[in-house]
């Protein structure tokens, strides 16, 4: 079992930027995939990035492409979230997931841990 603890999150205004935090705790596999996901209250839990836990491959999500970076501290059992050149449109609650199976994967039902989720909402 795998329990993720997200922090970081807050009220930021547009261009600004935030760090989110996930503490894992638990047994963790070189195979696991570690992304963050978003959600608005009534709308679908939508990607953002992902990172590799072994050698630390990335992706994202077009809408964050440039202004986002995933790194994880294998060391520390953290994936951080740096949200740069933030606007409104990024509010949201975002999620720390993880994915045991391993393959960068882009939807929800992919991936088999999750966080409580914390909240960033960016002022225009």
């Amino acid at each position: 079992q795998v329990q993720l603890v997200e922090s970081g999150g807050g009220l930021v205004q547009a261009g600004g930027s935030l760090r989110l935090s996930c503490v894992v705790s638990g047994r963790i596999y070189s195979s696991y995939v570690m992304g963050w996901f978003r959600q608005d209250p009534g709308k679908e839990r939508d990607f953002v990035a992902a990172v590799t836990w072994s050698r630390g491959n990335t992706y994202y999500a077009d809408p964050v492409k440039g202004r986002f970076t995933i790194s994880r501290d294998n060391a520390k059992n953290t994936v951080y979230l740096q949200m740069n050149s933030l606007k409104a449109e990024d509010t949201a609650v975002y999620y720390c997931a993880a994915r045991y199976r391993g393959g960068l994967a882009t939807r929800s039902l992919e991936y088999d841990y999750w966080g409580q989720g914390t909240q960033v909402t960016v002022s225009s």
